[in-house]
Formats: structure tokens, sequence, C-alpha cells
């Protein structure tokens, strides 16, 4: 990782908590930084902040997986995905997830991003940085999705002990 890349990150990540606008992709950077999302990092967006959980589903490929690292779940396929934002929806009110940067080196898409909602039943809501890679085919459809963020903030935010677990729905 750049020495450049050390810093913006963080810095993406620290303005994303505190509502300011995205950092400006430098010179140094700007190579790196796509000026506007891939579409399918909107169409992934559009799923998350939407309410039909199939539409997440519909993005990846058959084979497709979904792994979210904060919580140690990985999800296998259309459906199983598709059942995993139908969870996200019943137990986070207004589960949205704001671009801050992309980034692309051929099949893999990285996104700086904003992770936020409100647990039901929490004291407060969160907002936490993510990072997710998405490794797409050749035809454009996810088949990897790999999204890192901290459960720990995300609880801590939110004003639950951290060894909270949601209810069994």
């Amino acid at each position: 990782m750049s020495r450049v890349t050390r810093v913006a990150v963080p810095m993406i990540a620290a303005a994303a908590l505190l509502g300011a606008p995205a950092v400006t992709a430098t010179a140094a950077t700007a190579s790196h930084t796509a000026p506007c999302p891939p579409r399918i990092v909107a169409d992934w967006v559009r799923a998350w902040n939407g309410t039909d959980p199939r539409a997440l589903g519909a993005l990846f490929t058959a084979r497709g997986v979904y792994i979210d690292l904060g919580v140690g779940l990985a999800f296998h396929g259309r459906e199983e995905i598709s059942g995993w934002k139908a969870r996200a929806d019943r137990l986070i009110d207004g589960v949205h997830v704001t671009v801050r940067a992309t980034r692309r080196d051929s099949a893999r898409i990285t996104v700086d991003a904003v992770y936020a909602g409100h647990l039901k039943g929490a004291p407060e809501a969160f907002a936490v940085p993510m990072t997710t890679l998405l490794d797409l085919d050749g035809h454009g459809r996810i088949a990897s999705d790999q999204d890192h963020y901290s459960l720990a903030e995300v609880l801590a935010q939110s004003g639950l002990p951290a060894d909270w677990t949601p209810p069994a729905t």
C-alpha cells in the first residue's frame, strides 16, 4: 500500500464519520480512484439501500459468495445472499451504504464506504467505515463480495454491549 493510500483511507473514513464530503483524489491517487463508481458498484449500493432483498442477490453469479467479515458469516448463491439482505433489513432500520471512493484493478473493485443504520432496540444509530472487495466474473456479475468493518465499532456506536447478539429471527 502506498504512503498516499495509507494516509487517504483514514482521512476518507474520518470524513465519512463526521459527515464531511468525500475526500477528493489528489494527482497522486487519481490514477487509482475512479471518477465515478462502476455500474456494478452503483447497482450494489442501490440494492443495499433499497427494500427488495432479491435485488442484491441478482447482482451475483449463481455460485456467488458474500462474506461479512464483521460478523464472520458467509452466504453462497443468490438465494442465501438475498436472505442475508432480508435479515439485515429486519435487524437494522435504515440500513444504508454510502460510497466514498472506488478503485478498480482488473476484475477486483475496492469500495471505501460508510455502513450505517440503527440496530432495532439500540439507543443510538451507527455509521462506520467499511471496505468492500468485489470480485467480478467475465460478465460483470459479482463472484465474491467481502465486507470489512468493525462489529465492535457498530456495537459501541449503537450503545450496545460488546457481547450483544441479535435476536433470533
